[in-house]
């Protein structure tokens, strides 16, 4: 084929038209991809996109969040790349929430501002939300980090106060009956504790959040439950765990609530599918409260009980289910013997679902008063607070009762694998070395070998 000069300006007009429309495509796609944000993560531990609890809490923060990392720079040749892995941690939370502003500080450059802003380590990250500051160290993962934004955007400062002296299970106890785990994760979301002595304190105090009375096993003094009753009767939040119907002498504030509680425990045929005792009841089932709003997660309670309340005109109370167990179950009236075989009875036997949790509601004065009744309190025991969604079922029981509502929400759970153990022996430091550096230096070079290879054998073929 002859090329003469009108058939090389044709194919001279035909690549750049192609050039001019691949850097349209180009400028496009660019375009749309500064509009647009589309991400679909595969890994294992979805650690590359928020959980739905970290956007929810990121949704009711209104204000500007300001993050500062006081760290020095990094240093990829050594390997120190953590403000890199900061800036991609960030821009998961930044892709929902747009104010969040991430500023880097060298603090052998500005000691100043790091004294003042009270950094002790390299790396510390300082979060600012409406004037209120807190301070994180590495390593951290989501978990962590959105805890840290539930504190700094919760409202209610007020102490969580529990009665003690009693045989009740302690929220700072380490005992697999006590509370203590469930504690440990209401400090990280901002509660505080109080413990009131009522056989000294003239009254319950007012400025606490709520009062938890968790399952005591021997009866509080009647000068205790006149104080307790005077404190629902002045306007004051609790949450009252129960064990069994015994109210262990404060039958005076039962009659108060309107409350009835079920000698005989529930039992759950389903359990069995598990591997549980058909005393361990499973809930899927909720009512439509605040507190259960989109919960979805599947709870369980050993040997739970019934719980009823009755709302009048004269105690102003508004009586609200909140979650409903065994509905393939049944309420037994008396409790089943350890190795007896559950037997519904028709007489005096109720099938299931059982209601064992109840939330009541009340105007009281010109703010709302609030009180949770759980015929269970094994729940949040550190035996049973990791089982399916109870934490997440008693973290937002506390944050209806503390008034913060908008931060109920399902926790974020952490990463499985977030931290990579490496046995401290010669083998084990070789393996990791070996894999380190396979992908840093290895597998690239080997990859490099491989294209010459091919490329020096088609050439001389």
């Amino acid at each position: 084929m002859n090329i003469n000069r009108k058939l090389r300006f044709q194919l001279l007009v035909q690549n750049w038209f192609f050039v001019v429309l691949f850097l349209m495509l180009v400028v496009l796609l660019g375009y749309f991809a500064s509009e647009y944000r589309v991400a679909k993560d595969i890994t294992q531990a979805n650690r590359n996109i928020l959980t739905q609890g970290s956007v929810n809490v990121l949704k009711q923060m209104k204000a500007p969040v300001n993050i500062t990392v006081y760290a020095t720079k990094d240093d990829a040749s050594s390997g120190d790349v953590f403000r890199k892995g900061i800036v991609d941690f960030v821009a998961r939370y930044q892709r929902d929430k747009k104010d969040i502003r991430l500023k880097f500080i060298n603090p052998s450059e500005e000691p100043k501002l790091a004294q003042d802003a009270g950094v002790k380590v390299d790396g510390e990250v300082v979060v600012e939300y409406q004037k209120r500051v807190e301070h994180i160290t590495p390593p951290f993962a989501e978990q962590e980090f959105t805890n840290l934004l539930v504190r700094l955007s919760r409202t209610n400062q007020q102490a969580v106060m529990y009665l003690d002296g009693h045989g009740e299970r302690n929220l700072i106890g380490v005992k697999n009956h006590d509370l203590g785990e469930f504690g440990k994760q209401l400090e990280t979301k901002g509660f505080k504790f109080a413990n009131p002595d009522l056989t000294i304190a003239q009254a319950v105090p007012s400025n606490g959040a709520m009062l938890v009375v968790a399952s005591p096993q021997v009866d509080i003094s009647e000068i205790e439950a006149q104080k307790i009753k005077a404190y629902l009767e002045a306007g004051g939040n609790l949450l009252w765990l129960l064990d069994d119907n015994d109210f262990k002498g404060m039958q005076n504030i039962a009659d108060y609530l309107g409350l009835q509680v079920s000698p005989g425990v529930v039992l759950d045929m389903a359990s069995a599918q598990y591997g549980a005792d058909a005393r361990v009841a499973f809930a899927s089932l909720y009512g439509e409260h605040p507190i259960t709003t989109n919960f979805m997660l599947r709870t369980l309670f050993p040997e739970s009980h019934e719980v009823s309340a009755v709302g009048t005109d004269e105690n102003g109370w508004k009586v609200s289910k909140l979650v409903e167990v065994a509905p393939n179950g049944w309420l037994s009236s008396a409790k089943l013997a350890k190795g007896a075989k559950p037997v519904f009875n028709e007489k005096t036997d109720k099938r299931g679902p059982i209601n064992i949790g109840v939330a009541l509601e009340r105007i009281y004065g010109k703010k709302g008063q609030r009180v949770v009744v759980m015929g269970n309190a094994n729940f949040l025991s550190n035996t049973f607070i990791t089982n399916g969604g109870n934490l997440d079922l008693g973290v937002n029981i506390v944050n209806w009762l503390a008034g913060d509502d908008n931060l109920i929400t399902i926790q974020p759970m952490p990463l499985k694998d977030i931290n990579v153990s490496i046995p401290d022996t010669d083998q084990g430091r070789l393996v990791a070395w070996t894999v380190f550096h396979s992908f840093q230096y290895f597998i690239p070079l080997g990859f490099m070998i491989a294209g010459l290879y091919f490329w020096w054998k088609r050439r001389r073929a």
